[in-house]
């Protein structure tokens, strides 16, 4: 997997500065977002486990949303300089680097992952290890919200995004994939465009079985 993520890890760090400032006050104008997040951070706080990872962080805005919302985040990203930016940023606030692919967090131990446009560059074929690895990180009961650019395609489309090459996914194939790696998406968002490629925004909420 090595890669594809070195190259986009290489191409994060040189737009940290401009993608920090397009990014940091933009859920002002995402009302979907907002709401998805809001409801996400209200389902793990019922969990009682209040530790939740934002993997893929970028400059670490969501990080301290879901930390103002009351749950004990903290964010991994694979862009040095976006974990730089994030600890300068917030500074309160936990950051590291790592992959998705192998998060330093031990099995079952956390109540919540958000996934924030952050697998959008996976290719199709390694985003199951990628699935799977959340699902071990989070307890039995636990939630993810994976959020990502959907597609009426009957398969995954590659696009060229403004930092490194991307995909957008049919909706119910990537909710197959989260089910896949075992847990259950029991609730979707999807929504117009908000931006010039035109694709449809969606967000998928899932959870870990309590019989883990």
């Amino acid at each position: 997997m090595t890669g594809h993520q070195n190259g986009t890890g290489a191409a994060y760090d040189g737009v940290v500065e401009l993608y920090a400032s397009m990014f940091a006050d933009r859920l002002e104008t995402r009302p979907f977002t907002r709401a998805m997040l809001t409801t996400f951070a209200e389902l793990v706080r019922g969990t009682g486990n209040l530790r939740t990872a934002d993997a893929g962080c970028g400059p670490g805005h969501l990080t301290a949303m879901l930390h103002g919302l009351g749950l004990d985040a903290f964010g991994f990203d694979l862009s040095p300089g976006m974990v730089g930016h994030a600890r300068r940023t917030h500074p309160a606030l936990r950051f590291d680097e790592a992959r998705m692919e192998a998060l330093p967090v031990e099995d079952r131990a956390l109540g919540g992952v958000l996934s924030h446009y952050s697998m959008i560059h996976t290719p199709p074929g390694e985003l199951p290890a990628l699935l799977a690895e959340q699902a071990r990180v989070l307890a039995p009961g636990g939630l993810i919200l994976v959020s990502l650019f959907a597609t009426d395609a009957p398969e995954p489309v590659r696009f060229d995004h403004k930092v490194a090459p991307a995909y957008s996914w049919p909706v119910d194939r990537f909710a197959e994939l989260l089910a896949g790696a075992g847990v259950d998406p029991f609730a979707r968002l999807v929504h117009d465009p908000a931006s010039e490629r035109g694709f449809l925004e969606a967000h998928l909420l899932a959870r870990l079985p309590q019989a883990q």
